[in-house]
């Protein structure tokens, strides 16, 4: 394949860096928005009653856990991580569902999660197409098993190749049967950086696959998640204003800033992990498919992003991680959050 270009030089005419070709230059955009290291959504006090009820709720849960599960490798108040297998661990957490020695109901009410791509990532093992579907359909249908009646299921998923068919396949085009769960529909996260190419399109764009486990009753919080950001906000039809006065439903293309590396545009709250998600994406996540005390899932926790959310929106989290690694730095990142509320709090 030829690839037609055209060479430029410093000394040339270089249209990235004219005001008539180049918006950024001429609006004065930042061509990247750094992403906070906690989002203020996530530093907000709960009240005295909420508070009691977490702690209640947490050691139940906690106890349970421990029956079927054993000690886990780091527990604070609405933040169990264990270390080890998702999938041994979800077959006990299977077992655990419902306790009735102790009469605690341990059923997960959201999942939210991101396994392994299969790319050739260092955590992951090498695996054919056919294994790796085969094996997420094995530990989606142990996510399903686990799910309560009402509850829900968010996969975020990248690109794969297959060899012989196509390079960059989505993977939700792999997956999106391959578990009982009800396809409710499809997220497209779209962000600014990423990978550059130069024999195809750079791809800025990720999918997050939206389950339900019954597609007529499921939770959510539309109005948690509205945005404020309204173009026309007083536009009437009929005498009457045409949004809804919290904002407008943010449709199913969402863009957060990517978690990025490099001088002078690395995302404050980046961890050593290679494959982190941003908390804003995953706080609009649990704030729209759960409620206060309800119990959200992470089975491949990583940097523990969806737990650090989890717990700063009052939910209890549970979070499954294989390296011992990553556990310990999660633990630390969810004890620097905790330092970061506590401030939040005492500064009003």
């Amino acid at each position: 394949m030829k690839i037609a270009e055209t060479a430029v030089t410093e000394a040339g005419t270089r249209r990235i860096a004219s005001q008539e070709h180049n918006l950024y230059l001429a609006q004065g955009i930042q061509p990247h928005t750094a992403t906070q290291i906690v989002p203020s959504g996530l530093l907000q006090p709960f009240s005295e009653a909420l508070e009691a009820q977490l702690l209640a709720r947490h050691k139940a849960v906690e106890k349970a856990l421990h029956q079927y599960l054993g000690k886990p490798f780091y527990s604070e108040p609405g933040f169990i991580l264990y270390q080890g297998d998702s999938t041994e661990l979800l077959s006990h957490l299977g077992k655990a569902e419902v306790s009735t020695e102790i009469g605690t109901e341990v059923s997960v009410d959201l999942t939210v999660t991101s396994p392994p791509y299969n790319i050739g990532k260092a955590y992951e093992q090498p695996m054919s197409v056919e294994e790796y579907v085969a094996w997420c359909s094995g530990w989606m249908a142990q996510v399903y098993q686990v799910t309560k009646p009402n509850g829900a299921f968010w996969l975020n998923v990248g690109y794969l190749e297959v060899p012989g068919q196509g390079l960059c396949v989505p993977i939700s085009y792999l997956l999106w049967n391959q578990s009982p769960f009800y396809l409710l529909q499809e997220v497209v996260w779209k962000y600014g950086a990423g990978v550059s190419a130069k024999r195809r399109l750079s791809p800025r764009n990720e999918k997050w696959l939206f389950y339900t486990k019954n597609p007529k009753s499921y939770t959510f919080n539309l109005d948690d998640i509205r945005d404020p950001n309204v173009k026309y906000p007083n536009q009437k039809k009929q005498g009457r204003y045409r949004c809804n006065p919290l904002g407008k439903n943010p449709s199913d293309v969402w863009e957060f800033p990517k978690i990025t590396t490099g001088e002078n545009r690395s995302s404050k709250e980046r961890t050593n992990h290679p494959a982190q998600f941003p908390l804003a994406i995953v706080e609009r996540i649990v704030r729209a498919s759960s409620n206060p005390v309800e119990i959200v899932l992470d089975p491949f926790a990583g940097s523990c992003s969806a737990g650090i959310a989890a717990a700063g929106l009052g939910r209890i989290f549970i979070g499954f991680e294989l390296k011992s690694n990553y556990c310990e730095m999660a633990a630390n990142r969810f004890e620097q959050f905790q330092q970061a509320r506590r401030t939040a709090t005492q500064q009003g």
